[in-house]
């Protein structure tokens, strides 16, 4: 009897990882060696030619990371994907295999803010130019694109700024042009939301974040739809790859340029645990989309609380956009909201028992920071309130916990706000 496809559900579990290279075991064991025998001259030959996927040395591949890789491929809808040190390490190698020196890329302006600054302040040091354009408004988008532009870059939910631009609108816009879009899909997961399918070409995460699920290991990812066509009047240098691996060329590109030879290496150990973190990703998604969207609706009800931003409230600008691009199932688990003032958002933190402080979000455990004294410090005011990072601005991931003590310890953080 043919096989369906399976669910995501059950994919995220089991993936397609051969299990009798396993020994029987439940989990991809982890290949804690820096470099792998090979039996035959031939052997060690044609893995680096690429035309064997067999493990070489640890900086180039990984059985471990390889398993990780396959999984991430198969739930984002690609052909391919690489894992990396960071998820800035994915977004970096993404990018400038794209990229020369005197080239453009139009991006979204709403950008988590390590994003902003290499695309800002790094790529323009080596003679790159990023064009910033409102990502919910492709007539800004369209009029950012010259003939110097090599792709387009958005997030499916924009970090912290929380809209959600139309990827499929985006992707056409692109294609239109000849160039690739590519979408960092950290914060919708492929559970809410799988670009690939809308219309984008390359897929980035920080897997650091839902994906491992638990704040115990970095990671990142860049996942190939396969499906663009890298045209030579745009992409010159793109013929020795598509020769090489044909649809895959742009990952082949991103790998043997780039992730390889800049050293970002995922270690393996963090591509268990994130592993292991994937197995319950639907799970834990659907509580963080359900708490978060409890919170939203307790937050716009206090009176401390001067306004809420979350695509799941139905004022809001994306809310119509979110509904159905991820067809229902939910608005993602970040929000931000906004007290008095910066010293009620310092009260409201300090008063917390149950949500954790700290720079980071998409763990399991509900975490809160204040942006703009902490991740967007640097920045002067101007950029600051040209990003939407505002001083009465508080972040708040949602965990996985009972809502009724997310709640509570939210109460207690706004009784304590006020001077």
């Amino acid at each position: 009897m043919e096989r369906k496809k399976r669910g995501f559900e059950t994919r995220a579990i089991h993936g397609k990882s051969p299990k009798e290279s396993w020994l029987g075991a439940t989990q991809p064991p982890i290949f804690q060696s820096a470099a792998h025998t090979h039996e035959t001259a031939e052997s060690l030959s044609l893995a680096f030619a690429g035309k064997s996927s067999d493990p070489i040395y640890m900086r180039l591949s990984n059985p471990t990371n390889q398993a990780l890789e396959e999984r991430l491929a198969d739930l984002e809808e690609g052909k391919g994907a690489i894992v990396m040190a960071s998820g800035m390490a994915a977004i970096s190698n993404a990018c400038m295999a794209l990229l020369r020196t005197g080239d453009e890329f139009v991006s979204g302006n709403s950008l988590f803010m390590s994003t902003y600054v290499l695309f800002s302040t790094i790529f323009k040091k080596y003679g790159i130019t990023a064009r910033f354009a409102d990502p919910l408004d492709l007539a800004a988008l369209k009029a950012s694109i010259t003939e110097k532009t090599r792709f387009v870059y958005v997030e499916t939910i924009g970090n912290p700024r929380m809209d959600v631009p139309d990827l499929k609108a985006i992707a056409s816009l692109a294609h239109e042009n000849g160039l690739p879009l590519l979408v960092d899909n950290t914060l919708a997961t492929p559970f809410l939301c799988q670009p690939l399918t809308l219309g984008a070409d390359v897929v980035i995460h920080s897997t650091t974040k839902y994906l491992s699920g638990h704040g115990n290991a970095l990671g990142g990812a860049v996942v190939d739809g396969g499906t663009f066509s890298w045209p030579e009047s745009r992409f010159p240098d793109f013929k020795p790859f598509i020769d090489r691996k044909g649809d895959l060329a742009y990952l082949d590109k991103v790998f043997r340029e780039h992730h390889i030879n800049f050293g970002t290496t995922l270690s393996p150990f963090h591509s268990y645990l994130t592993l292991i973190g994937i197995d319950t990703l639907s799970l834990r998604m659907e509580r963080h989309l359900e708490n978060a969207l409890a919170t939203a609706r307790f937050l716009k009800t206090r009176p401390q609380v001067k306004w809420v931003n979350y695509s799941g409230l139905d004022d809001h600008p994306s809310h119509e956009t979110a509904l159905r691009q991820f067809g229902g199932k939910g608005f993602g688990g970040l929000i931000t909201f906004g007290l008095e003032n910066k010293e009620a958002c310092f009260r409201f933190i300090d008063s917390l028992e149950l949500i954790r402080h700290l720079a980071n979000l998409g763990d399991c455990k509900s975490l809160v920071i204040h942006p703009y004294s902490t991740q967007y410090l640097s920045f002067d005011e101007a950029l600051k309130a040209k990003l939407a990072i505002l001083p009465e601005m508080i972040r708040l991931s949602v965990g996985i916990e009972a809502k009724e003590d997310i709640f509570e310890d939210i109460e207690r953080g706004l009784a304590a706000s006020a001077p």
